[in-house]
């Protein structure tokens, strides 16, 4: 297994990695952006696909999926994240990723250094990688105190 060390921001040249890398970049690019067109793009429409995140529990299905980032996209918050020290496993049809996020929330009043353990499963569907699963944890309570209220209970 190898970890991978250089990590997936969604500024990668999408031509110039494999088509898995290049669905996990268009997730961050959407992420990054508050590209709610691509981030749909990104994740399969139906109700295999189920969400686990420290903004909105557990979500199935795109519609509730959605709900927590048009919450995120729409905050006044400043944000970037990247993903890294990660592994891919890929098998047929699935391919998943297990690593870390970080980056950096800013609010008018707050700044976080954001630490996220992520897994993330992709299924190819009518040609495409999408995304099915996600799964993302906070270890630190305190920061994820900090960071629900920044994003839930913050100014839009």
């Amino acid at each position: 297994m190898k970890i991978e060390t250089v990590p997936v921001t969604g500024r990668e040249n999408k031509e110039e990695i494999s088509p898995m890398l290049r669905a996990l970049s268009r997730f961050y690019e959407a992420l990054n952006s508050r590209n709610m067109v691509m981030m749909a793009e990104n994740w399969a429409q139906n109700d295999e696909a189920a969400m686990d995140n420290p903004l909105g529990g557990i979500k199935r299905g795109w519609e509730e999926i959605r709900s927590v980032y048009e919450r995120l996209f729409g905050s006044a918050s400043e944000y970037h994240f990247e993903f890294y020290d990660y592994t891919l496993h890929a098998s047929g049809e699935f391919f998943y990723v297990v690593g870390r996020e970080r980056g950096e929330l800013k609010t008018a009043d707050t700044v976080l250094e954001m630490r996220i353990r992520t897994s993330r499963i992709f299924r190819l569907i009518d040609g495409q990688w999408r995304q099915v699963h996600h799964h993302g944890s906070i270890d630190d309570p305190e920061l994820l105190a900090r960071y629900q209220q920044a994003v839930l209970s913050g100014p839009r």
